[in-house]
């Protein structure tokens, strides 16, 4: 549970629905601007990578830290990529949950053909 707290009152939220959010983030149709970028989007949300160690939530000081490994496919503009999936999962993240994002770390593991 992340709790935190700001001028209305105290906030608990669990990692399970910070983690949905991601997923979803990602997942966002405005993000992907290719069918390329899309497929390799899709490909850390529905296997064992995601649901191993896709997202990753971590706690500091300034807030909590958002760790996201995912999979690419070749071709794929990694820098713009990882800069989408950064810009939107941070937006959303503090818009949806009210929970102060310190970072957003995306991580390429894997490159398909």
């Amino acid at each position: 549970m992340i709790n935190t707290e700001n001028h209305i009152g105290k906030i608990s939220v669990s990692e399970n629905y910070i983690t949905e959010i991601v997923r979803h983030a990602v997942c966002d149709a405005d993000i992907c601007s290719t069918n390329k970028f899309r497929s390799a989007v899709s490909t850390i949300t529905h296997g064992r990578l995601f649901k191993r160690r896709g997202v990753i939530i971590r706690k500091d000081d300034d807030g909590i830290i958002i760790d996201i490994h995912i999979k690419v496919s070749y071709g794929t503009n990694i820098k713009v990529a990882v800069e989408n999936i950064i810009n939107k999962v941070h937006f959303t993240v503090e818009e949806t949950a009210g929970i102060n994002i310190s970072n957003v770390n995306v991580f390429v593991d894997d490159m398909n053909n």
